[in-house]
């Protein structure tokens, strides 16, 4: 199972420099570049939630978010000034050939969905191995496989913000995944602001809607993973509208109010 997760950091790390997204980022842009299969899964369905959320979620952020020193950069003294626009930021990816390449600003950046999958790649290997029942947690991100030794499923506190008074929620993962996204988690503040870890792609800035976290439900982690990460970004009516158009089953909080999702509540039931 480590080795499934060794995988992914060999060849999705930001933070890796002989990585194969690090090598990629490195290189000339405009060049195709052949990536494994497990890199070209991940890309594949980072590019699908892109179009799908309208580009809320953007695969080539790298250069910015490294700038404002949540990449593999390190912190900076000063939020940067300017960013550039997302026409300018492309990743294309041939699914066929398995080859990617990047525009003159796009620098990829997978940290919103490579978590999930490294779960996903880990529970397939344990499936595998006739391992039916199990709990998989990564860096927050969980999987539940079959049910308890006492029969039980898997019970997952989901945590309020901890600015937020409501109440927490218990699901329960049986064969099924759960992702966070939040603004709470990795941050800094500046001057007496408050620059979140989640980035609009239209602004290249951290986002200011008021969502304070977004949480996910589904089969697969990584897609759990990449949903909160674009849901996040649209404030939460329009993450709402679009969790329903999805079918995704999600929980956005803003301040003390929660949205909830049809399908979350018909698993809450």
């Amino acid at each position: 199972m480590q080795a499934a997760l060794d995988r992914v950091v060999a060849q999705m790390s930001q933070w890796e420099p002989d990585s194969d997204l690090s090598r990629f980022n490195c290189a000339a842009p405009g060049e195709w570049h052949d990536i494994p299969a497990e890199f070209g899964h991940v890309v594949g369905e980072a590019l699908d939630i892109a179009r799908a959320s309208g580009g809320a979620f953007d695969p080539g952020l790298g250069r910015i978010t490294d700038a404002w020193g949540f990449g593999s950069a390190g912190p900076v003294g000063h939020p940067p000034v300017a960013s550039d626009p997302p026409a300018r930021r492309t990743i294309e990816f041939d699914p066929a050939t398995r080859r990617i390449r990047r525009g003159e600003a796009a620098a990829l950046d997978l940290s919103g969905i490579a978590k999930g999958y490294g779960v996903d790649l880990a529970a397939e290997w344990l499936l595998g191995q006739g391992v039916r029942h199990f709990l998989l947690e990564v860096g927050g991100e969980l999987r539940g496989e079959g049910i308890r030794p006492d029969g039980q499923p898997w019970w997952v506190d989901v945590e309020m913000p901890p600015t937020c008074s409501l109440p927490g929620c218990r699901v329960a993962l049986h064969d099924l995944s759960v992702a966070t996204s939040g603004n709470y988690r990795r941050y800094f503040s500046m001057d007496g602001e408050h620059y979140s870890h989640s980035f609009d792609p239209a602004s290249g800035r951290p986002i200011v809607n008021g969502v304070s976290s977004v949480t996910v439900l589904h089969r697969q982690c990584m897609v759990a993973d990449g949903w909160a990460t674009a849901l996040t970004v649209l404030g939460p009516q329009a993450a709402l509208a679009l969790a329903e158009a999805q079918g995704l089953a999600a929980c956005i909080v803003e301040g003390d109010r929660e949205y909830i999702s049809r399908a979350w509540r018909t698993m809450m039931d």
